[in-house]
C-alpha cells in the first residue's frame, strides 16, 4: 500500500491558535533576517516546502503544535497564509477535553515567561500576542552553538530555558547576550544539565 500524502489545507497566520504562551523574541527575529535574504524563487519554495503541524480543535480551529517562531516571523514579514497538515482532528471535542488531550500527548506547553505553568485560558489566541521569553531565544542559540543536540523530546528546548533561568540572571541576557550565551555552553556541559534532552556530556580532558 502506497504511503498516504498529506492533506495540506492553506491557513491564514491570524487564524492560527498557539499552544504555547511564549517565544523568544531574538529568535524570531533571527528567522526573520534568514527569511529576507532569501529571493522570490527561494522563498517560495521555502513556503511550500515547510509543513506546519497543527491540530484540528473546537470551532474546526488550526492549533500550532510547532514552528510557533516561524509562524510569527513570516507574519512579521508579511506573509498572510501558511500551508499547515492536520496531526489530529479534534474538533468534536468541547475547550476543556481539547486541552487536556493536548496536555496528555504533549502538544501543549501552558508556560509562562517566568517559567510557572498557568491555566490554559492563559494561552494566548493568536500568534501576534506570544510572549517573549529571553531564556528561549538563549536556549535556541546554545543549541545552534552546539550546546546540545537537536532531540524529539516535545519541548525540549523549554526545558533547556528553565534550566538557565534557574541558574542565570535574566539581566545578563537581555544587557549582553554573548556573554551569557558564553556562560551557558559552560552550564551546557556541567553534570547538572545531565537530565536535560540532548546533554551532550561534560567536557573532559
Amino acid at each position: 500500500m502506497a504511503p498516504r500524502e498529506p492533506i495540506l489545507t492553506l491557513v491564514p497566520i491570524a487564524d492560527l491558535r498557539p499552544t504555547q504562551m511564549t517565544v523568544g523574541y531574538r529568535e524570531v527575529e533571527e528567522k526573520r533576517r534568514r527569511w529576507r535574504q532569501h529571493d522570490s524563487e527561494k522563498k517560495e519554495k521555502f513556503l511550500g516546502s515547510h509543513m506546519i503541524p497543527t491540530l484540528l480543535g473546537p470551532k474546526k480551529r488550526h492549533y500550532l503544535i510547532d514552528h510557533h517562531h516561524l509562524a510569527r516571523a513570516l507574519q512579521l514579514e508579511g506573509v498572510e497564509a501558511v500551508l499547515v497538515t492536520v496531526v489530529a482532528e479534534l474538533h468534536k471535542l468541547d475547550k476543556d477535553a481539547f486541552w487536556t488531550v493536548c496536555d496528555h500527548k504533549s502538544w501543549a506547553h501552558p508556560y509562562d515567561a517566568e517559567g510557572v505553568r498557568q491555566d490554559f485560558k492563559a494561552i494566548p489566541k493568536a500568534v501576534a500576542d506570544l510572549a517573549d521569553d529571553p531564556f528561549r531565544s538563549l536556549a535556541g542559540e546554545l543549541r545552534r552553538a552546539g550546546g546540545f543536540a537537536k532531540d524529539t523530546t516535545p519541548f525540549s528546548e523549554f526545558l533547556w530555558a528553565d534550566f538557565l533561568r534557574r541558574t542565570m540572571k535574566a539581566k545578563q541576557v537581555e544587557n549582553d547576550f554573548p556573554s551569557a550565551l558564553e556562560r551557558a555552553l559552560q552550564l551546557a556541559k556541567s553534570e547538572d544539565a545531565g537530565y536535560l534532552p540532548g546533554w551532550c556530556g561534560p567536557v573532559t580532558a
